[in-house]
């Protein structure tokens, strides 16, 4: 078992004992009628499944620019890899694998460039928005493959005051092969799952406000 399991291991331990102890004064309780002892069992079990996704360690802002450098290279990756003509399409469902967590909860993804179907609250539709190619979203062009050479973070705050949950927010440069440079806006937000890794859980981003559009 890696090192990294630990914590959420033991997480789970522990509401395991709870479960234990809970139960034995369900017992000695006549009184608590069927559903009550449903509801609680089910919550129960719903605690010690989030205790094996989570982690319970908290997150650093270390941990946050790390996770933020990851995802610009997954981009500048999938970009690279379509443009190679290589299987650009597992790349980026390696890359949403690896970054999102659409395994663990929802996800709530406001993409920069979608109009018609603006939240991409499942791993496909968050898959066509960076290689396009689903009938299902057909304003889609791929934004992954435009492609792009390097990304930029630039955070005007990390908020991780509340340990499991961390919020990054700023504007983030993408830079083409021609050299030219585009400013978007982004708020991410990150938790920790088992393998103490950060995912995404949160992820809008928008161009910045233009007067002159007006």
């Amino acid at each position: 078992m890696k090192i990294r399991n630990k914590p959420a291991l033991k997480s789970a331990l522990a509401l395991t004992a709870v479960v234990m102890f809970s139960g034995c004064n369900a017992v000695a309780n006549p009184e608590v009628n069927a559903s009550d002892k449903n509801n609680s069992t089910q919550l129960k079990a719903e605690a010690l499944d989030n205790a094996l996704l989570y982690s319970d360690e908290c997150i650093t802002e270390r941990e946050v620019v790390q996770a933020q450098k990851m995802w610009g290279d997954g981009i500048v990756r999938i970009g690279s890899v379509y443009s190679n003509d290589g299987d650009y399409s597992k790349e980026a469902a390696d890359f949403i694998q690896d970054m999102y967590g659409y395994d663990l909860s929802s996800v709530l993804f406001k993409p920069t460039l979608a109009s018609n179907d603006q939240f991409r609250s499942s791993f496909d539709a968050a898959l066509s928005y960076f290689v396009g190619g689903n009938d299902a979203y057909e304003e889609d062009k791929g934004f992954a493959i435009a492609p792009y050479t390097n990304v930029k973070f630039d955070n005007v705050g990390i908020i991780n005051n509340s340990c499991r949950m961390a919020v990054a927010m700023g504007n983030y440069f993408f830079t083409d092969t021609s050299g030219g440079e585009t400013k978007v806006e982004y708020t991410f937000a990150y938790v920790k799952d088992s393998e103490g890794d950060l995912r995404i859980v949160a992820h809008q981003s928008s161009l910045p406000y233009n007067p002159s559009e007006n």
